[in-house]
């Protein structure tokens, strides 16, 4: 079941999830709205090798607004850090941003339980279109889990504090 707007604020009371900062205002019917932090990363390297690290180049999104160019992956990241060991988090785009032909993520709406961190969002957009800094980018709304399970505890983008760009070739036996 997915938790109502209502029970994830009983929640926060009761510490099994922790949204930083929260804001009531943020507080949908079933879900709570998270902003975009102020910068956006972007690969350097022409063809992403999955089994190698990458680089990466950095722009800050400034209160003007930027524009993102069709064609392009930015990653970007929530300005929230969120929480829990007792729910599934999961993120999706907002209607208002959807409808400006703009993805918030390619794959990876989808959170473990005790997942801990900023959300780092897979952006890509259908025709040109400016971004700001601090917009109400996107929504985490939070599952109940059934049966017996094991916490998200040590995995590579764990407590993260920034932009996380993939770490893919953590997962092969030559990295």
């Amino acid at each position: 079941m997915i938790l109502s707007g209502m029970e994830i604020e009983k929640q926060i009371r009761n510490g099994k999830i922790s949204i930083t900062p929260f804001e009531k205002r943020l507080v949908n019917p079933n879900s709570y709205n998270l902003r975009l932090h102020n910068e956006l990363m972007t690969y350097t390297d022409g063809v992403l090798d999955m089994k190698k690290p990458l680089g990466t180049e950095r722009t800050e999104i400034p209160p003007e607004g930027l524009v993102l160019i069709p064609g392009r992956l930015y990653l970007g990241r929530t300005f929230e850090y969120t929480a829990t060991d007792f729910f599934v988090p999961m993120l999706e785009g907002r209607s208002s941003i959807g409808r400006l032909g703009l993805y918030i993520h390619v794959t990876a709406g989808f959170g473990d339980i005790g997942f801990s961190g900023y959300w780092t969002l897979e952006i890509q957009c259908v025709q040109p279109v400016k971004v700001y800094p601090m917009t109400e980018i996107c929504q985490i709304y939070y599952h109940t889990i059934m049966g017996d399970f094991q916490k998200y505890v040590s995995g590579k983008y764990q407590d993260n504090t920034d932009i996380q760009p993939s770490l893919s070739y953590m997962d092969f036996d030559d990295a």
